[in-house]
């Protein structure tokens, strides 16, 4: 039997939502087929969310920047949108049980030099990771081990 399909969606599919990706891949991978995509995907993967997953050991530096329509044809279980512009594009997909909005800051326009863009970079990315840590949590508890 195949993976429940878990998509995380946001506006460009640069920051947030591939730190969602590999946060929930890393602890739920097991359980869940993880993907992201965006309803206006930048096409690149911001070097700054690389680097701010990097530094807590997950790697995102091989992933790419999907359109949310790639995913119409697919049986996706949950949609989870991580900004409010996804929330009001996104389309009722086929299979889907169920749709979660967890809105988080876009780290992508913070202000300043490297340095204080990272310190914004890092508190999104931990955010991220408690929401999706608890989410991966009940996955884990409501699902029977053998």
């Amino acid at each position: 039997m195949s993976k429940p399909i878990v998509l995380i969606l946001c506006t460009g599919n640069s920051c947030r939502s591939h730190m969602a990706e590999g946060i929930l891949r890393e602890t739920a991978g097991d359980l869940l087929d993880v993907q992201s995509a965006g309803s206006n995907p930048a096409g690149y993967v911001h070097p700054l969310a690389i680097k701010a997953m990097a530094e807590i050991g997950i790697d995102i530096s091989s992933h790419a920047s999907k359109h949310m329509n790639d995913f119409l044809e697919r049986d996706v279980h949950t949609v989870i949108t991580v900004c409010g512009n996804a929330d009001q594009a996104c389309p009722m997909y086929p299979g889907q049980v169920a749709r979660h909005h967890w809105g988080f800051d876009d780290p992508a326009h913070a202000p300043g030099d490297e340095a204080a863009q990272m310190v914004v970079f890092r508190r999104v990315r931990d955010e991220i990771r408690k929401v999706f840590a608890a989410y991966a949590a009940g996955w884990a508890g409501a699902t029977p081990r053998g």
